[in-house]
């Protein structure tokens, strides 16, 4: 069975009488290792389990939730891809017409809130089956957070789902260890300790040497304590030496266990050498196919982690700041693979990661001690990289240099962003310039995000003078090269700590450099980000500055006029704070 299965007609056909696992996803069923159900179901499957998925069910009763019957170990359960209110609503609060995760791009076909509700759907079709939470969704609600859609403070997912288990992160090393244990006849209460989980226990079983942090209710009724809950659970995001965070919930003790240790290259390889169809089911070729797919379908992931701690970003909360990168050997057997598929044209549309450019980099110092540095800082607006930091960018250009000379390749795209400070790090230019001479399909993505100083120092970017810079380089190389190729830049409006003041500033910028302004996105308060806090609180939760903040729709509207555009929404993606259109490549949640 190429595909993993989705039905009882291929459970039989199979010759399985019982499933060991089965993934309840709101997304449609694309096998392909950058959707997070397909590469937990083959990491599992790699493992030696049986794996079914139940793509996108009908939720309005539990009877679509039996189709595969009760598995022997556990329901993993991810909203999918995206966070499902964002799959739904713009950060207007407007419904959306579309979802790219959904056959045909049809709209609707998984609840909000869906892995509370898919939770609630197996305990009534299969009680007494451990349920295990994963994505996105989950991952960033594991503890006390802000609710943009509710305007409040909500309890962890995990209680709300009355889940046995959440795993947080990418998550294949602790769904493999949980299948195993449970596999061996251990009992899900008992699983309680595997890194890069969260679970829940009694008020009075605080685990030795854990953190324990404001308790929901303490969060929900005084901002001062939110920002001390989030401070911690920050602070402590370290998997090389993060203790565990607890936080009381009522009767209940919510424990999020230290985070998965950062996967090794030969650790990284395996997974993305998994046996994937690289294909939507055939059950959607009739709907023409899954929208999402067509972003990634030629784009490969070099890398995952992101240290530039940009405070509207999750990145750094879900997969680590810690950099795992693949070989150059796996890159170019994965190429290898894209070859053989029929669509094949020679174009490779995108390596990279969250950031392309941090490939292959990392702490000089050996990351096995605990550091609360950032690696990217500044002072007075300049980028400051930590002195760590290795940010060679030599092997980098040694497998784009593989990759564009392998067999059947005529071009190698850089679709993802690139962090620009990085660029300027390197004196000589040289990644700059290879970039801008074999890499730029003519516009190169980079993210700004605003021009103010204060506004960037919140956002925990770099000063503006240092993407001015930037920009000079790549004009300069252009035309060095004859080249004619732009720049495609994205600002934020709405920010925390941006009053019309501050838009007026970046209008103005944009208005002398001619770049385009519809690539002015509003701000959202994805959960668990500094930035997020910020917002709902009015105080930096690393600082204690007060903040102001635009909250309401008018003083929102009113910095998109000075703009003079109507603004974009984000894309249905919360990996970042507003993110591009699509790329689960590089955000999603496993």
């Amino acid at each position: 069975m190429p595909f993993l299965i989705t039905t009882s007609e291929e459970l039989r056909a199979a010759g399985i009488d019982r499933l060991d696992a089965i993934i309840v996803s709101g997304d449609a069923y694309v096998d392909h290792p950058s959707f997070g159900a397909a590469m937990i179901g083959r990491a599992l499957e790699a493992a030696g389990f049986s794996v079914g998925i139940i793509p996108q069910p009908d939720w309005r009763s539990a009877g679509n939730f039996r189709r595969l019957g009760r598995p022997r170990l556990f329901f993993g359960v991810t909203a999918g891809n995206v966070d499902s209110m964002l799959a739904h609503y713009t950060v207007a609060r407007r419904l959306r017409r579309d979802d790219a995760y959904s056959p045909g791009g049809r709209a609707g076909l998984r609840p909000n809130r869906a892995a509370i509700v898919y939770a609630s759907r197996i305990r009534e079709a299969w009680p007494g089956v451990p349920v295990v939470l994963g994505g996105i969704e989950a991952s960033l609600r594991r503890l006390a957070h802000y609710d943009f859609w509710q305007d409040a403070v909500r309890r962890s997912i995990l209680l709300d789902a009355k889940a046995d288990v959440l795993v947080y992160g990418m998550g294949e090393v602790q769904i493999v260890e949980i299948a195993r244990r449970l596999a061996a006849g251990e009992a899900v209460a008992s699983i309680s300790d595997i890194r890069g989980t969260v679970v829940g226990r009694p008020a009075g079983a605080l685990p030795a040497g854990a953190a324990e942090a404001p308790s929901f209710e303490e969060c929900a009724a005084d901002p001062v304590r939110f920002c001390d809950a989030f401070r911690m659970a920050w602070e402590e995001q370290d998997a090389r030496g993060g203790r565990a965070v607890a936080q009381r919930h009522g009767d209940r003790l919510v424990v999020q266990n230290p985070p998965a240790e950062p996967l090794s290259t030969k650790e990284l390889d395996a997974l993305y050498d998994l046996p994937f169809e690289r294909r939507w089911h055939p059950m959607y070729d009739a709907a023409g196919g899954v929208p999402a797919l067509e972003t990634v379908r030629f784009s490969i992931t070099s890398h995952r982690g992101c240290y530039g701690d940009c405070s509207f970003c999750a990145l750094a909360f879900h997969q680590g700041r810690v950099i795992q990168s693949r070989s150059t050997a796996s890159i170019l057997r994965e190429i290898a693979q894209l070859a053989r598929l029929p669509q094949w044209r020679g174009v490779i549309s995108d390596i990279g990661g969250p950031t392309a450019n941090m490939y292959m980099t990392g702490c000089r110092a050996g990351e096995a001690r605990r550091c609360r540095r950032r690696c990217l800082g500044q002072a007075g607006g300049s980028p400051r990289p930590c002195p760590n930091l290795d940010a060679d960018a030599g092997p980098m250009l040694s497998m784009l240099e593989a990759a564009r000379c392998a067999p059947g390749v005529r071009k190698v795209f850089i679709g993802s962003g690139v962090r620009f400070d990085l660029c300027l790090a390197d004196a000589s230019d040289g990644y700059l310039r290879e970039l801008c001479r074999h890499h730029v399909s003519g516009r190169l993505k980079v993210a700004p995000e605003h021009v103010s100083e204060k506004v960037l120092r919140l956002m925990g970017k770099p000063g503006p003078e240092a993407f001015e810079e930037f920009r000079r380089r790549f004009e300069r190389i252009n035309a060095e090269l004859g080249k004619r190729q732009s720049l495609v830049c994205y600002f934020m409006s709405s920010h925390p700590g941006c009053t019309q003041e501050e838009m007026r500033e970046l209008a103005n910028y944009i208005r002398r450099t001619g770049l385009a302004a519809e690539q002015v996105q509003d701000f959202y308060p994805c959960p668990m980000t500094p930035a997020s806090c910020m917002y709902h609180t009015g105080m930096h939760p690393l600082t204690g500055e007060s903040v102001v903040v635009a909250r309401s729709d008018r003083d929102k509207q009113a910095q998109r006029r000075v703009l003079n555009t109507p603004g974009r929404e984000p894309a249905r993606n919360t990996a970042g704070a507003r993110s591009r259109p699509p790329r689960p490549a590089h955000r999603r949640g496993s």
